[in-house]
């Protein structure tokens, strides 16, 4: 079968439509490095990232979790994380007994010091039990972050995250390619200020690096 024009056009569209969000999401470049220079301080203070998110954004939790853990980079040190999403008898306990939307607020409440850092994932913004993972996690004194899509929903407008980062894009997955590109550039950048000589920034565990961005 030839290659016609229709789908050559077809191909530069859907390459297009990534390059978009990717360079919209680079635009909030100062919020990423802030978010990273917190995310340090945490690191060096002790603390440690629980990640969660739903489907493909639990997935995604393992997958930043584990590049913490273990850096695919020889000599880049290992910090720890965990990642709410993997516990299936956790989560599906939880959700029998309380409901689903209590799955990550129960266990950032169990696992978590205040000098941890809570990432939640959400495609649309719209994960109930993302939300309230994350207000577990302010109210116990946690930096919190979220990775979102579209226009970012409930989560974009809750004072629970001090950064969101929100891909603008209706498709699910484009949003996914660009939140596995956020998290990596994240994990490099948390390194690069983790690996400064002193603390990185006048952050404090229990609060971030100057006026919180959203």
């Amino acid at each position: 079968m030839s290659v016609t024009s229709t789908m050559q056009v077809a191909v530069s569209e859907a390459f297009a439509r990534r390059d978009r969000a990717a360079r919209a999401l680079a635009e909030d470049s100062g919020r990423i490095a802030r978010a990273c220079q917190d995310m340090a301080v945490r690191f060096r203070h002790g603390g440690k990232l629980i990640v969660f998110g739903n489907g493909g954004g639990g997935t995604d939790a393992a997958h930043i979790a584990v590049e913490f853990m273990h850096p695919v980079i020889v000599g880049k040190r290992a910090l720890p994380a965990i990642a709410l999403s993997n516990d299936a008898a956790t989560v599906s306990g939880v959700g029998n007994r309380d409901g689903l939307a209590e799955t990550f607020a129960h266990q950032v409440h169990r696992w978590a010091d205040p000098a941890d850092m809570a990432l939640g994932i959400s495609r649309d913004g719209r994960c109930e039990n993302v939300l309230r993972g994350l207000e577990m996690a302010k109210t116990l004194g946690l930096f919190t972050f979220a990775l979102a899509g579209g226009d970012g929903g409930p989560l974009a407008r809750s004072p629970a995250a001090d950064h969101v980062l929100t891909v603008a894009s209706d498709d699910p997955a484009v949003v996914k390619e660009i939140h596995v590109t956020a998290y990596h550039v994240l994990w490099e950048l948390v390194h690069v200020f983790y690996e400064q000589p002193g603390p990185p920034g006048d952050a404090t565990p229990g609060g971030t690096s100057g006026e919180a961005a959203r």
